[in-house]
């Protein structure tokens, strides 16, 4: 088992690597001032979905909770 500060490291990596630098922060801002149920989101997502797919089905969601 890795510890939590290797988690966010390899986290921070795999963002910046497939979002970059800009839009990794924008994720984690997003992610850390939205309601949404992450986990129940993700578990949602189709592996085959674009971004912009993904994107718009989480602000779908976000909407239907408020």
């Amino acid at each position: 088992m890795i510890t939590d500060v290797e988690i966010r490291t390899k986290g921070v990596e795999i963002l910046a690597t497939y979002l970059g630098d800009v839009e990794m922060e924008r994720f984690i801002a997003l992610i850390q001032r939205d309601s949404f149920d992450y986990t129940q989101w993700r578990q949602s997502l189709n592996k085959k979905d674009s971004i912009e797919s993904i994107s718009h089905n989480a602000m779908n969601i976000r909407k239907s909770k408020l």
